[in-house]
């Protein structure tokens, strides 16, 4: 289990909710175990990693929320019953309590459902902005069109403009499709964003991954509106074939209903999807999803904001003719492999004070306030530098070590070992997929 501070808050709170609970005060304990819930959920996304403890994790939310249900309805009939006790059966032989009992007989399995998929909304935003996402204006202007004008201008998309229902980002691995859905879930202020993955839908049990994918649907209508992102759509959604599996055919089928099926209500739902293969997709799935928006490799210009972004505020001594250069040097390299060569050459001013076998006296800002300027800093340095002292960074006190820039040599070392890792074959089925079906990012 998880022993991050959210699920601590959470058991905090079902700590205070337990006992209003036994005090009798309902409506307070009603709003904690609420609250407590919305917690658990976070922990579950975001600092569970075992299966074992995610599942643990969700069998308490559905004990909550039940518990929070009994609570609501007896406050609802203004107390006209008392409470049923956690554990206790609800063995009342009254007829309204038959009638109850009656209307809600599918509702646990229902409940056990949608305490699964809760998972799956995202309670805290990624904090991407669009200004975080380098080049792709087509896709950005593509997803504000989709997404954020008609929560902003509801009263645009009347009558026979209406927004897209389900866009699908392709392009190579690295390029930004992932990051493209962050930015959707931090602009999208008002709607409720699901991330979903293959392992939230998939059940071992008969029938209920199709019955998982039905309650997500029904999940995003009550939370309203709503983004259902699917990253890796392939593995969900790919060609039908006689060899498959009939579950696996039973997804695929439950996913063509509710994305666009008779007498479902797809209003106020967006349905984004993101692969590196999107040829191996069903043509009906391929149909269903009205944008198909080429994510493409970065180009230049692209490039060199990415490594400005990635070098952010860390020292170094790059010239802006410097960052061009290397954009240039980068050609065929995605927004993943850019990240990954500034990320090794921010590493090697560590490696540099890690081999260094002398140091000299440097002036420089303190690291206990970078304001004052101190005279007694400790750089690396070659034996034979004037003032060079025999020593390693073992015997150089923490405040001491002015942290040395990074420097184009450092970039060149970094971009000699760091290779690109999209694949020449995979980009010629891309290319001819966007031409067949897509449109340009």
């Amino acid at each position: 289990m998880a022993n991050g501070s959210t699920l601590q808050k959470a058991i905090d709170l079902v700590n205070k909710a337990t006992e209003e609970d036994r005090k009798k005060n309902y409506e307070e304990a009603l709003r904690l175990y609420e609250h407590a819930v919305k917690y658990f959920l976070h922990a579950i996304k975001y600092e569970t990693h075992s299966e074992r403890a995610k599942e643990s994790l969700r069998e308490k939310c559905s004990q909550y929320l039940d518990r929070a249900d009994k609570l609501k309805e007896y406050l609802t009939k203004g107390k006209k019953k008392k409470p049923v006790k956690d554990g206790e059966s609800n063995n009342s032989k009254s007829e309204d309590k038959k009638s109850d009992s009656d209307s809600d007989s599918e509702d646990p399995d229902k409940k056990k459902l949608l305490s699964k998929l809760e998972g799956a909304i995202v309670v805290e935003k990624p904090k991407v902005k669009w200004s975080d996402v380098a080049g792709l204006e087509g896709a950005k202007e593509a997803l504000k069109e989709a997404v954020i004008l008609p929560i902003k201008f509801p009263h645009l998309f009347t009558g026979k403009r209406i927004p897209w229902k389900g866009i699908l980002l392709f392009g190579p691995p690295g390029t930004g499709k992932s990051y493209l859905a962050k930015a959707v879930a931090t602009e999208a202020n008002n709607s409720t964003f699901f991330s979903v993955s293959s392992s939230d839908l998939v059940s071992k049990w008969l029938g209920e991954s199709e019955k998982l994918v039905k309650s997500l649907f029904d999940l995003a209508r009550q939370h309203k509106p709503s983004i259902i992102f699917i990253d890796e759509v392939d593995s969900l959604c790919s060609s039908r074939s006689d060899n498959e599996s009939e579950s696996a055919r039973r997804i695929k089928t439950e996913f063509l209903v509710q994305m666009q099926g008779v007498g479902n209500d797809t209003d106020g739902i967006l349905v984004l999807g993101a692969t590196n293969i999107p040829w191996v997709l069903d043509a009906a799935i391929r149909r269903r999803f009205e944008k198909r928006i080429y994510i493409p490799l970065p180009e230049e210009h692209a490039r060199l904001l990415m490594f400005k972004l990635h070098l952010g505020n860390t020292k170094h001594t790059l010239s802006e003719d410097d960052l061009k250069t290397l954009a240039k040097k980068t050609e065929g390299y995605s927004g993943a492999d850019i990240s990954i060569v500034v990320r090794d050459a921010l590493m090697q001013p560590v490696r540099k004070v890690q081999s260094a076998t002398h140091f000299c006296r440097v002036r420089g800002p303190s690291n206990n306030d970078p304001n004052v300027i101190v005279d007694d800093l400790l750089s690396p340095c070659s034996p034979g530098y004037p003032g060079a002292m025999e020593m390693t960074w073992v015997d150089v006190p923490g405040e001491k070590l002015l942290e040395p820039p990074v420097t184009m040599s450092d970039m060149l070392r970094s971009l000699a070992t760091s290779k690109p890792t999209v694949n020449d074959e995979d980009m010629v089925k891309l290319n001819k997929f966007k031409e067949d079906f897509g449109q340009e990012g």
